[in-house]
């Protein structure tokens, strides 16, 4: 028993040199890494000795039991010159990680996020005929952040593929603001479905670029329905004290006269054959035709009189304009902006049966 008791104690002790930092195990380590360093230094090559995976595992796993501060002098194996090499492909990393076009952490400012860089795209995608400054103040609208139209421009040039054949022209808006109480008006021509001809009068509130009233009649309109026409589109509102209109026949009848008289309304004429002096309902009527009527259909009068409704409503209410630094007519003749919206929670809303897609809050 004695005997055994002896042995157990000689083997825990051999145990516990070997276990602790140094001793016998450090030294043991420290002969087989420079035995085998030896082997590799004196292998026939007339280069430097290339290590295999075999070497690399062993020289690793033995300087796991070796102290560090024995590793400087047992480092026969590495020369001056790959410890240069390796700190000069260390500098070259660390430069190309800070300034390579493809490193996602570059100094300097980090750009929009990827909330914004999302709502960007789908804006683009729902509404592919908005330009980079329409989504730009679109956006600033709906979530009260302000973003330059350049990065707006740079996010779709990254992120955004148009669909074929849903690209169409954008528009800026470069005109100012003009006096209150000075109305326009202005006749334009659709063909419906069937190819039947309707005469449509615009008549729009220059200050807040509001639309005022929409009004369709079939075609060969005379004196009387012009008044007609007039009358419905201003139904309900207060008539204004000046109303702008081109040198267009429609426009000399004497019925025409006499209904601006009993509502006493001023007409102030443009300049003949120059439409860039009636600048504010020309550019609605175009606005009109390019974002609306260019995209749907309509059967008859009262088919086209509803749509146009709705579009009146949209426009009024949810378009932004250039000209009025980023509000709707509505925000510009004194109503309250709408909620505003996150960029982490927000929805979608449709504007006249889906042609337009607007974020709003949720």
């Amino acid at each position: 028993m004695r005997e055994l008791f002896t042995l157990v104690a000689h083997l825990l002790a051999i145990v516990g040199k070997l276990a602790r930092p140094g001793g016998v195990r450090a030294l043991a380590a420290e002969s087989l890494l420079l035995k085998h360093q030896l082997l590799i230094l004196n292998r026939s090559r007339r280069r430097a000795p290339k290590l295999t995976p075999w070497d690399r595992l062993l020289l690793g796993f033995g300087l796991v039991f070796v102290h560090p501060s024995r590793l400087s002098k047992i480092a026969v194996a590495l020369k001056p010159s790959t410890l240069l090499r390796f700190h000069r492909a260390l500098t070259k990393l660390k430069y190309h990680l800070l300034y390579a076009s493809g490193c996602r952490r570059r100094p300097g400012p980090k750009g929009p996020s990827r909330e914004l860089i999302a709502v960007i795209v789908e804006m683009k995608r729902r509404n592919p005929r908005f330009g980079c400054p329409r989504i730009a103040q679109e956006i600033a609208h709906a979530f009260g952040v302000e973003i330059d139209k350049d990065v707006v421009r740079r996010v779709l040039a990254k992120h955004y593929r148009p669909e074929s054949g849903n690209d169409g022209p954008s528009w800026l808006t470069v005109i100012g603001h003009l006096k209150d109480s000075l109305w326009s008006a202005d006749l334009f021509r659709c063909q419906s479905i069937l190819l039947r001809s309707y005469w449509v009068m615009v008549v729009m509130d220059v200050f807040t670029r509001r639309i005022v009233g929409l009004s369709v009649e079939r075609a060969d309109i005379d004196g009387v329905s012009v008044c007609r026409m007039f009358n419905h589109a201003v139904a309900g509102q207060h008539s204004p004290k000046h109303l702008s209109s081109d040198h267009d026949p429609l426009f000399t009848f004497h019925q025409w006269q006499a209904n601006l008289r009993v509502l006493d309304i001023d007409e102030i004429k443009s300049v003949p054959y120059v439409p860039l002096s009636h600048p504010f309902i020309e550019r609605l009527i175009g606005t009109i035709r390019r974002e609306y009527l260019d995209h749907v259909l309509f059967w008859n009068r009262f088919d086209l009189q509803r749509k146009l409704d709705g579009f009146k409503t949209y426009y009024n209410q949810r378009r932004v304009h250039s000209s009025l630094s980023g509000k709707t007519p509505y925000e510009q003749g004194g109503r309250s902006p709408p909620k505003r919206a996150d960029l982490h929670h927000f929805a979608w809303t449709s504007e006249c049966n889906g042609l337009f897609q607007m974020p709003i809050a949720a």
